[in-house]
């Protein structure tokens, strides 16, 4: 049996619950991964900003992945690698956003800006990353920094179509997923999840086989094809399901601390 080296968790949808909380549970999993000499890191996609709050309660050493990991940053959020979108293609998904009438961010490493402070999801977003945004009356001046571009609806049908939409607009020039059922993330071609890991496996000289990785959405499944056992959360949709070699407990129901139980079960 393969004995188990690294651990890749997702945090919104997986480590954290539905209120964004860490668990002591959580928390109390990845001392036992310590203990047992298993590395642990997370990979999200959220703004650097946003995961910073999570490195002294998971004792976190290892690089983070920010932005659907096309940023990596040491356990200090300083950047080791970083990836832009490029100004006339975050211009063309800006255009797309706008298009399908849905709230529209920009995230740098330092910064998140929004021309509406009044967005739905605003608050959501702010208690998430425990971060405000910088309010901006236009988004040029910032399109040579944009590490992502989010667009924000409740409307989980439209805002499918404004990903249709936007893959066809940019095509390999940047990824389009959905990280939730009501965020639409734009980030570099080339670097998602599963690069994260793959940059994780050469730092460390561990092979997939000795990877798990625990997620929830469709930018998780990158990272599940390239770690030997991948969990998918009980809250992750059928179609994530089925690409994921086991399936745990939700995440408002210790979801992630059970998978973990299995992962030390493994080895």
């Amino acid at each position: 049996m393969t004995r188990i080296a690294l651990v890749v968790s997702d945090v919104d949808g997986t480590l954290l619950t539905h209120d964004k909380v860490l668990t002591e549970s959580a928390k109390a999993a990845v001392r036992k991964l310590h203990a047992a000499g298993i590395g642990f890191t997370i990979v999200s996609s959220r703004p650097t900003i946003g995961m910073g709050f999570l490195i002294e309660p998971l004792s976190i050493t290892l690089p983070l992945g920010a932005f659907n990991g096309s940023s990596i940053v040491d356990s200090r959020l300083r950047p080791i690698e970083q990836h832009l979108i490029a100004p006339a293609v975050a211009q063309r998904s800006l255009d797309v956003l706008h298009a399908f009438g849905v709230d529209i961010w920009l995230f740098t490493n330092e910064r998140w800006y929004t021309r509406n402070p009044d967005g739905e999801y605003v608050p959501h977003e702010k208690r998430a990353i425990k971060a405000d945004p910088t309010i901006i009356d236009d988004f040029t001046p910032y399109l040579g920094e944009a590490c992502k571009l989010v667009g924000a609806s409740s409307d989980p049908v439209l805002l499918k179509r404004c990903e249709a939409a936007m893959r066809e607009a940019v095509g390999a020039e940047a990824t389009a997923v959905r990280s939730q059922t009501y965020y639409l993330d734009v980030t570099p071609p080339g670097h998602d999840k599963g690069t994260f890991v793959d940059a994780m496996i050469r730092r460390l000289g561990v092979s997939t086989a000795e990877v798990v990785t625990i997620g929830d959405m469709e930018n998780d499944l990158p990272m599940f094809a390239r770690s030997g056992v991948s969990f998918a959360m009980g809250n992750a949709a059928d179609g994530i399901k089925r690409h994921a070699t086991h399936v745990t407990e939700s995440n408002e129901r210790d979801g992630f601390a059970h998978a973990v139980e299995t992962v030390l079960q493994l080895g």
